[in-house]
């Protein structure tokens, strides 16, 4: 190496490194900037400490539990491990992620104070706190228990009730369902749509209906596990390509049709029945969102379906709200089907799909979402039918745009904000899901607990949910946030950084002032 040592050579690298990197955020609309070697060098022996300590304990100290009598022969229900990490490694950040509110979910909420016990059990000892929230999915501000939309939701309690009691296809719809419905699909400009009352079952339970074993499924790997739950019922072939790389997604769009159904007798040529593409709109977990220009000339090319999830998209993004097909300005008629939900944006309960007419009848008439879950519940029918009044400005006034364009606001302010004090975020500048990388495990859970001693609830993410090298807290904005609460957190957040070493990112920003209110930030 010459005259130079071995951390000089790996600081050079890492130089090169960045130096790449900052030329290509130029072209990128998303930037995942890679930990040192140092740092995941010691994120990976803090977390092997850990289990070891935990294998240490055991040995020493075994659990004490009831053994099964009788079960000669028996495989054993549970797995060995599981048990074992979420008593060592889960039940220690247990107090991170399982509150009691006892308050609307809006900008700030109250929690019910417990205490945590080491055998994971908690107690209630009755005070309560209020927090500013930056951990629900409430993006527009529609979690309310006053307003337009609480009230049309309470009128709807007197002449429908607060269930209707069966099923969509038995005696369950009444004309709030059918009125939510129609209105849907003028807001997303789409022929039809039908409504479910669950989101993870509108995935989980309506891919069957339109995939079968001779299907091929190309997923983006960061897809939602109530959509990989839809694949293993509908039994189809599926192919997995990497996060957002259309590359990668045509290279297995080739290959599916040129080889076509595999174990065919006599290797005879059998095409794929369908050939469908399964992507998110906003991902949760990284902040990031399709390129769905991109998609939508795949799919047109090798005459492929596209399945759009906007579960946390509708309403977040797009200057009408209408999700990512709204962002990139394109036709909504182009995507084969959306799916979304209502459990984000729209403050309600359920989930969507639009498209087709005669695709939605179809779906109407043989999903299991519609043969065996409840229909959505009316008071929640009116919240939903009440947010898209407001949104589509039937309501005559502009409180919906205001709303989307305050979310926009506080987005850009806050992770610009957040990339000047040198910390690591995900995802584009326009996504309110924000993931603040630690590395470290011990890290995310002292950020989370800090942040509670200064009254603020944020959403910590460690393995499984995510590799442990990318453990992080996830931030979620809202329309309702103020720029002086953003700034308060922006201060703690701060101040928290120097205590225990969060400004991992090195890539320079200029320090110029960022205005809440430009729109051109």
């Amino acid at each position: 190496m010459g005259n130079k040592d071995f951390a000089d050579v790996v600081i050079e690298k890492e130089n090169e490194y960045i130096n790449t990197r900052r030329k290509k955020a130029t072209t990128s609309e998303v930037e995942f900037e890679a930990p040192t070697c140092l740092t995941v060098l010691l994120a990976r022996i803090g977390y092997y400490i850990l289990i070891a300590i935990g294998f240490l304990n055991e040995f020493l100290f075994p659990s004490k539990v009831v053994e099964e009598k009788n079960r000669t022969g028996y495989e054993s229900i549970l797995d060995s491990y599981s048990p074992f990490y979420l008593k060592y490694v889960v039940y220690r950040f247990k107090d991170c992620i399982q509150r009691t509110i006892c308050s609307i979910a809006g900008p700030e909420l109250t929690f019910r104070e417990r205490v945590f016990t080491t055998n994971s059990q908690y107690r209630a000892v009755g005070a309560e706190y209020k927090c500013l929230n930056l951990g629900s999915y409430n993006y527009l501000g529609f979690a309310e228990n006053s307003g337009p939309c609480a009230e049309n939701a309470i009128k709807s309690i007197y002449q429908y009730g607060i269930s209707t009691g069966s099923t969509r296809l038995q005696y369950g719809t009444c004309a709030l369902h059918d009125e939510v419905e129609k209105l849907l699909a003028e807001y997303l400009g789409v022929e039809d749509s039908v409504i479910f009352g669950m989101g993870y079952a509108t995935n989980a339970l309506t891919i069957p209906t339109f995939v079968s074993s001779e299907c091929l499924v190309l997923s983006d790997q960061q897809n939602h596990a109530s959509v990989v739950f839809g694949f293993k019922l509908s039994k189809a072939t599926v192919k997995i390509f990497k996060h957002n790389d259309m590359e990668h997604l045509e290279t297995l769009l080739k290959e599916g049709i040129y080889y076509g159904q595999p174990y065919q007798e006599n290797n005879n040529y059998k095409p794929w029945k369908k050939i469908i593409i399964f992507v998110e709109g906003l991902y949760s977990m990284e902040g990031t969102i399709c390129p769905l220009p991109k998609l939508i000339a795949l799919k047109k090319k090798y005459k492929a379906y596209l399945y759009l999830d906007e579960a946390h998209s509708i309403g977040a993004l797009g200057k009408r709200g209408r999700g990512v097909v709204d962002y990139y300005n394109c036709n909504s008629n182009d995507v084969d089907m959306l799916m979304g939900t209502f459990t984000k944006s729209f403050g309600a309960a359920g989930g969507y799909i639009a498209g087709k007419r005669e695709l939605i009848t179809n779906l109407r008439q043989h999903t299991y979402a519609s043969k065996y879950s409840w229909a959505v519940s009316p008071p929640v029918a009116a919240q939903i039918m009440a947010v898209l009044r407001i949104l589509m400005k039937k309501d005559g006034t502009s409180d919906g745009r205001n709303r989307i364009e305050r979310l926009s606001q506080n987005t850009r302010y806050f992770r610009m904000r957040l990339k000047q004090m040198g910390l690591v975020i995900y995802g584009i500048d326009n996504s309110p899901v924000i993931p603040l990388l630690t590395y470290h495990y011990s890290k995310f859970v002292y950020l989370v607990r800090r942040l509670l001693q200064e009254n603020i609830a944020a959403v910590g993410v460690t393995y499984p949910a995510t590799t442990f090298l990318k453990t992080r807290i996830r931030i979620c904005l809202s329309a309702g946030h103020t720029k002086d609460q953003l700034d308060h957190v922006l201060q703690v957040l701060d101040k928290i950084s120097d205590e225990i070493g969060l400004r991992y990112s090195r890539i320079p920003i200029e320090n110029t002032p960022v205005a809440w209110d430009d729109k051109e930030i």
